[in-house]
């Protein structure tokens, strides 16, 4: 594969969505998406950073907090019009509405999709912190009614956590990866991925030559999580099994020192982007590990798109580009 050396790292960043792809430059967002044998649909996205507002939210470990809540904000907007494209060009088959969603139409309107939104958000944001936060914890806690003399041990309870939530995280992926809809979406990761190192190595943005390059990127969010969750063990150190006494508590410090946490792996991952050295590498490795899950080889079209949307974004002075 190509690219193992890189002539230049760039700035720009991106997403897969249904049927498309949202890239990021430093002065521009495009969404790009699939709407037809030879037609693309792109879109601008325009949004007030909250590093845009301050130079405090530009502040190291600052800004990975800052850079997650804006990253998060974008993805839901280029997510829902890249599912509104898909749908109005058939990607997505439309199913007959059951009574239940047309009582809620009937009653809700226009506010439907926004509530509906909404209580995902909060489904998923409660069943995340249950299942990485209290359960490793109270399985520990199980555990230790066992086998007593491992109760108070921190870097035991710290490593069993920390397993426990990789596992968990790569089974969602894996049983995620068996979705048709979802291994479309990966394959559309893979061809973000390929588009930005074919930049990156300073070839033409075609498919041939795109279609060369590697599909794991050190600087993709899946890496992130992985760090993410490799530092919530450093972490987990600091904190004892059962503070006050009270093993409950343990999670609940976690929880308030998850900003700690994405800021620090904010960090890090801009580090491993920034250098390529054997240090780097080494942090890099388990989450190109995990990329072998979540991106796929894409085909002509998904590239096309890629390209597409990576093409829009790139500045014309150069501001994308990593200086050493």
């Amino acid at each position: 594969m190509s690219n193992s050396n890189p002539c230049k790292i760039t700035s720009i960043g991106g997403s897969a969505l249904i049927e498309g792809i949202m890239m990021r430059g430093p002065k521009r967002t495009t969404v790009a998406v699939r709407t037809g044998e030879n037609e693309i649909h792109t879109e601008d996205l325009r949004m007030n950073t909250l590093a845009s507002k301050s130079k405090f939210f530009r502040l190291p470990i600052i800004r990975g907090i800052t850079g997650i809540v804006d990253s998060m904000r974008l993805s839901y907007k280029a997510l829902s019009i890249s599912a509104d494209k898909a749908l109005e060009a058939g990607e997505i088959e439309e199913e007959e509405p059951s009574k239940f969603e047309k009582w809620l139409t009937e009653k809700l309107g226009d506010n439907l999709m926004k509530v509906i939104m909404v209580f995902a958000t909060v489904l998923g944001v409660l069943l995340a912190v249950g299942l990485f936060f209290f359960l490793p914890s109270l399985l520990y806690d199980l555990l230790a009614l066992i086998f007593p003399a491992i109760k108070e041990i921190v870097i035991f309870k710290s490593i069993f956590e920390g397993i426990l939530k990789i596992a968990l995280f790569l089974g969602y992926v894996v049983l995620c990866s068996r979705m048709e809809e979802m291994k479309r979406v990966f394959m559309y990761h893979g061809a973000e991925h390929k588009t930005i190192f074919c930049y990156e190595a300073g070839l033409e943005l075609n498919v041939e030559n795109v279609k060369k390059q590697k599909r794991f990127h050190p600087r993709c969010g899946t890496s992130f999580l992985v760090i993410a969750l490799l530092t919530g063990i450093i972490l987990g150190l600091f904190i004892p099994a059962a503070p006050f006494g009270i093993s409950i508590l343990r999670p609940v410090f976690k929880l308030l020192l998850l900003p700690l946490m994405i800021g620090f792996s904010y960090e890090i991952i801009k580090l491993c982007g920034k250098y390529d050295n054997k240090f780097t590498r080494f942090i890099a490795t388990p989450g190109l590990w995990a990329q072998r899950i979540t991106t796929q080889e894409p085909d002509d079209k998904m590239i096309e798109v890629a390209i597409k949307a990576m093409t829009a974004v790139i500045p014309d002075d150069g501001s994308d580009i990593i200086t050493k």
